[in-house]
């Protein structure tokens, strides 16, 4: 077989390719049969650049360059490439008995004064180091080639997320460029036991992902789980870190999300202290988080940033908005249908008087304002930003008034669509408040049929449905399930942070203690009390 075409069943089909991917394809010695096989591989790709020149005293070595125009950084190859090799090692006399790899130790450890550089001899490697951004620098009569770090893709900077904004805290998020945020991450833990594995995901995408932890506190057995489960992806192409995440997960129909994702830095250089594992992935500016716990998804980086009083009470009013927005509306619909006799009367004849010429059932009502509200909030979101927030609150108020002007629906029922929406709105995490909205209809629907006793039923199966659920062998439910008490401290409540001396009990890492104890009691007042 010859190598375009062992190239070419690698690249265009997926078991086949994967395992051909393991095997190594030796470099051809001679330059022209690279040029010719990769030119082959790379048929109608005509981003690719091609550059043969010689070097030497008398033009005798010849040399190959391929790079990909657009994502290689074409001044770091002319300055400190090209004019290198055809200017500087002009004069270049290799002597020994192995002329070739002299000129080659000569090119690699002398001539080129680029940062990032290192010797391949597959050509599999080569021609991913190509696909991804690197420069590859073959010398005729020698079958190794110099891989030369020139990755210079388009590419913004770190921006305030979108996502997940604070009063007091850090601006800077995630963006699609793996390096950046490594660096975003490792410029708040500059310790060396943080570690930055990186490995490559999709049999055609080869997108390039991190995995992210701190050596000596996470749980090795979590560390091997998480890799393992990356280690069993097996995929055409990975475009967004969404995918690892639905690949990764353990239930996949459960409509709650059981891996973290987030656009801000600091909360995963938070997580990785707290001993769990951050997975980032290239073109993507959310990264993930596991394990994931409920509580986790409702706690916002701003917690931890102001003082505890404050961030206990914004944190028990997002945890009664979530409820809120989850049981609202099958409370309404189940009080008007079923059991209108355990609200007061004067309540009960409000509400009548204002369903009063409204030809719908309050399920159907509840259902024409959900829907609504979700196209809304949807159109809002794809339009752009000062299109979108005019639709959003132009649109909500307009339709609002023509359905209760013409006897759509009830006025209780856009306070009640209104309610739902605002309490949704302050759960911090997009995946839980969509799984959230799932829950909300599955109630309203059995508030239809049951009343009061399809809601007792909808949420105790959902409770049911938490307990079992897990996140890499993690309770999600935790610390709410677990047996140590310390970890209530970072809970609904949040205790002061001079009491987090230990880290949570449940993910069980290897280093158990982040901070001395500290007295409460200060030094200062202490000293001037004993001078008088």
């Amino acid at each position: 077989m010859s190598i375009y075409n062992y190239l070419k069943g690698r690249f265009y089909t997926n078991k086949e390719g994967a395992d051909k991917e393991k095997e190594k394809v030796p470099i051809p010695k001679d330059v022209d049969t690279v040029l010719e096989n990769l030119k082959e591989v790379f048929k109608d790709c005509d981003d690719l650049i091609y550059r043969e020149f010689n070097v030497g005293e008398n033009q005798q070595y010849k040399f190959l360059l391929v790079c990909i125009d657009g994502l290689s950084d074409k001044a770091l190859i002319d300055n400190f490439v090209l004019e290198s090799l055809m200017l500087c090692a002009r004069d270049i006399r290799p002597n020994g008995e192995s002329v070739k790899k002299r000129l080659f130790e000569l090119t690699k450890n002398a001539s080129l004064t680029t940062t990032e550089i290192k010797e391949e001899d597959d050509l599999n490697g080569v021609v991913t180091s190509i696909l991804s951004a690197d420069t590859a620098l073959f010398i005729d009569g020698y079958g190794k080639a110099i891989v030369i770090g020139t990755k210079s893709w388009p590419a913004r900077g770190p921006s305030e997320p979108k996502s997940e904004g604070v009063v007091r805290g850090p601006s800077d998020g995630f963006v699609e460029t793996l390096r950046f945020n490594t660096a975003l991450v490792r410029r708040r833990i500059r310790d060396p036991r943080l570690k930055i594995v990186q490995k490559s995901i999709g049999v055609r995408s080869k997108t390039d992902i991190a995995v992210v932890y701190i050596d000596d506190i996470v749980n090795k057995d979590l560390l091997k789980e998480v890799n393992e489960r990356l280690k069993d992806i097996e995929i055409d192409g990975i475009l967004e870190s969404g995918y690892i995440e639905q690949l990764i997960e353990d239930n996949t129909f459960s409509p709650f999300p059981q891996v973290q994702a987030t656009e801000r830095p600091d909360v995963v250089a938070g997580a990785v202290l707290e001993g769990r594992v951050g997975i980032i992935v290239d073109n993507s500016p959310f990264v993930l988080i596991a394990p994931a716990t409920l509580i986790s998804m409702i706690q916002s980086a701003e917690d931890y940033y102001q003082r505890w009083v404050v961030s206990t009470f914004i944190r028990v009013t997002r945890t009664i908005a979530a409820i809120i927005s989850m049981v609202l509306p099958a409370l309404y619909i189940a009080v008007t249908t079923y059991n209108p006799d355990i609200i007061p009367t004067k309540l009960a004849l409000s509400i009548a008087s204002s369903r009063e010429g409204v030809p719908f059932p309050a399920i159907l009502e509840a259902i024409i304002m959900e829907v609504s509200i979700e196209l809304l909030r949807e159109a809002g979101v794809r339009l752009p930003d000062p299109i979108g927030a005019t639709i959003g609150i132009v649109g909500g108020i307009i339709i609002g008034q023509a359905a209760v002007a013409a006897n759509i629906v009830s006025p209780i029922m856009v306070i009640i669509v209104s309610l739902t929406a605002i309490s949704s709105f302050t759960i911090p995490n997009f995946g839980l408040n969509t799984g959230l909205i799932l829950i909300r209809f599955g109630l309203m629907l059995l508030a239809a049929f049951l009343g009061l006793y399809g809601i007792m039923l909808g949420v105790i199966a959902t409770l049911i449905h938490l307990v079992n659920l897990k996140s890499f062998g993690v309770p999600y439910l935790a610390p709410f399930v677990s047996v140590s008490a310390g970890d209530f401290k970072d809970s609904v409540v949040r205790y002061p942070l001079s009491t987090f001396i230990y880290r949570p009990e449940f993910l069980d890492v290897n280093n158990k203690k982040r901070m001395k104890r500290m007295s409460l009691k200060s030094k200062y007042t202490t000293n001037r009390s004993r001078k008088r």
